[in-house]
């Protein structure tokens, strides 16, 4: 029964195992600081394999700053924190598959290691653009609190690392590309093999961030650079240029031929009516005609500019109730338009005109790929906003005062169809949430799934959000603060309910509008618990127990699922079994119950559901001949079940 570590995976740890399983030879052992032996890598063997590939000398291409292999050590450097689950400001806690997290974004890239490693579709992130007024990271974990503000004057009483970067700082440059490398490292390895992430910026770093993410993400897999326009009212008082544009660079985990979806093919719909043909009367069965114009009535018949309707029309959602026939100038004869029909082409009247037009299943789902500037092509069929579009949205939703910078949710959106667009599962990660303008686009993007869908071919879609966010106190003098929001965060949280339940009022989609919300904090733990040799027998008499006082069995469950690797997203359940609590999460996938004393007839219950894992407090059992007996118990009823204590 082995214990759990309760600490994000080691990095450098998972490098050498992918070393490892290419160039076996190369991984040697030597002792660690308590003196056990550890894998190691053999440079001067790896360098041997590699032979004369290897870059050596001065005379090597390479991008670097200063700060730039403090930053890679501890991107690879693990934390002993947790995420603890908040339900109570959580929206449909028990059902919902989106997450909420607050807490500095490296330490929670970090412990989501595990759990989404390789699963998210799409990352949007919207980092600070270094204009020299922008707050940034310092990822400084070896110094204290104290230290820190005595050094900068810029983190407040939570310890959040955040100075403000002026260009008088001698590492001006230096400081973002650190702040920013690390990040980017954690999240290649939660993309999906099929997986990109776009990153919005301007021109202050461009250059910068693109030769980092040509490290990180490999040159080869670039797979575009959009242009935004940010603004249609740019700056009169510019001196030298007014800057309309920003940038959405695109990196893709491995390079694939996987077509972005840009607008639908023009010409996708083609006219069924052709002057110079003959008159033909044609019927039309119900259900085949697709209305734009009105989705409920009665449309009485006669003539209709091009056309004569010799049938009253019942229209209901959108469609045909009734068959109708139609005289006019058209391409087919009745024995065609049968055949289309019975291979799934419908038909459209967009105006009252009824100019109809005939539409192939088969052409459905064609379209282009985006230019690269989204304003010409995309801002016509897609309505992609500007940053004054982004003010009104926040207006909308009664939050215009509280928040600046903010992107059109029509942007993220528009980027999110790119990839995601036929994937209506996909996972969408943005760690430098802000004002939650993804979540707003995840939710939008599923609920037109339902209006948009054509022969009821597509259902709702089920995407879900990971937002991170920093809790960024809001200025006393704001009027964030005064209307109560006293951080970011709770700037981000409400803007999820307002938009989630502006979205359901215009739409009716049945969609998950709700979110788990998570906070990062210290270890479950108490630091005796990764410190034995520090202790001594004076001090084991307060130290009954390894777990802080004042951390819930909840906080346990979730700290439990991080470790396995678990999505903090699953369905969870609670019971009492003979006066025991006993955690359930998505079926048996984790069982865990930290009670103590537990009866042995309640370690047989658990045992029968055959769960994949299972965990115990430590201090559950009495003594070592009860552990052995669990273990036992699940030898003999659930011999596949992994069990630990914490």
């Amino acid at each position: 029964m082995d214990k759990m570590k309760m600490e994000s995976p080691n990095m450098t740890d998972k490098n050498i195992e992918k070393i490892a399983a290419l160039f076996p030879n190369c991984i040697t052992e030597t002792a660690d600081e308590n003196g056990e032996l550890k894998k190691a890598i053999n440079f001067e063997m790896l360098r041997a394999m590699l032979s004369e590939d290897i870059a050596d000398g001065d005379e090597a291409y390479e991008f670097t700053w200063v700060g730039k292999k403090s930053a890679i050590a501890e991107a690879n450097r693990p934390i002993r924190k947790t995420l603890r689950p908040c339900k109570e400001e959580s929206v449909n806690w028990d059902n919902t598959e989106n997450l909420y997290i607050e807490g500095d974004n490296l330490e929670v890239l970090k412990l989501l290691q595990e759990s989404y490693l390789g699963k998210v579709k799409m990352i949007y992130i919207d980092p600070p653009y270094n204009t020299g007024n922008d707050f940034i990271y310092r990822d400084d974990f070896a110094v204290s609190t104290e230290e820190y503000a005595e050094e900068s004057g810029a983190i407040d009483e939570d310890g959040n690392r955040l100075f403000k970067n002026t260009d008088s700082n001698g590492r001006f440059h230096s400081d973002w590309c650190s702040m920013i490398y690390s990040r980017l490292m954690l999240a290649r390895n939660l993309l999906s093999d099929d997986g990109a992430i776009f990153i919005s910026i301007d021109d202050n770093e461009i250059e910068n961030m693109r030769k980092i993410c040509n490290e990180v993400f490999g040159e080869k897999n670039y797979a575009a650079t959009f242009i935004w326009t940010k603004t249609s009212t740019p700056p009169a008082l510019s001196y030298k240029c007014r800057k309309t544009v920003e940038y959405v660079l695109a990196y893709e985990k491995k390079w694939n031929t996987i077509k972005y979806y840009g607008t639908p093919l023009d010409g996708g719909d083609v006219p069924l009516l052709n002057t110079g043909n003959p008159y033909k009367t044609l019927l039309f069965p119900a259900n085949s005609i697709h209305f734009n114009f009105i989705s409920n009535g009665i449309i009485a018949s006669g003539k209709k500019d091009k056309v004569e309707l010799l049938d009253d029309l019942n229209i209901k959602n959108g469609l045909n109730a009734n068959a109708i026939r139609l005289v006019g100038e058209f391409k087919w004869e009745q024995d065609t338009l049968n055949k289309e029909v019975a291979n799934g082409t419908y038909f459209i009247i967009k105006t009252e005109k009824f100019s109809i037009r005939f539409q192939r299943k088969s052409l459905d789902d064609s379209f282009k790929t985006p230019t690269n500037f989204l304003n010409v092509e995309l801002n016509k069929n897609a309505q992609v906003g500007t940053n004054e579009t982004a003010v009104k949205e926040m207006e909308e939703l009664g939050l215009g005062k509280y928040f600046d910078y903010t992107k059109p949710y029509s942007l993220i959106e528009t980027v999110i169809k790119m990839i995601c667009k036929n994937d209506s599962n996909a996972t969408i990660l943005d760690f430098f949430s802000g004002s939650a303008t993804t979540a707003h686009a995840v939710m939008q993007l599923n609920a037109e799934m339902v209006n948009n869908s054509s022969g009821g071919r597509n259902i709702h879609g089920q995407r879900k959000f990971i937002m991170v966010q920093l809790p960024e106190e809001t200025d006393e003098k704001s009027e964030a603060y005064k209307a109560g929001y006293k951080n970011i965060c709770e700037i981000g949280k409400e803007r999820i309910r307002r938009a989630g339940a502006k979205i359901k009022s215009e739409t009716g989609a049945d969609i998950d509008y709700g979110f788990r919300v998570f906070k990062l904090d210290d270890s479950n733990m108490e630091d005796v618990y990764y410190t034995p040799a520090e202790t001594n027998q004076m001090m084991l008499a307060g130290l009954e127990s390894n777990i802080k006082p004042d951390r819930t069995a909840l906080d346990l469950f979730f700290g439990c699922l991080l470790e396995w690797g678990l999505p903090l997203s699953m369905p969870y359940k609670s019971e009492k079994i003979e006066g025991v609590t006993v955690h359930t999460y998505n079926d048996g996938d984790l069982i865990a119950c930290f009670d103590k004393a537990i009866p042995e007839s309640v370690i047989k219950t658990i045992a029968k559901r055959q769960p994949l894992r299972v965990v115990f407090r430590d201090d559950s059992f009495a003594s070592s001949p009860e552990k052995i007996n669990v273990s036992e118990i699940f030898k003999m009823i659930s011999p596949d079940t992994r069990i630990k204590v914490i």
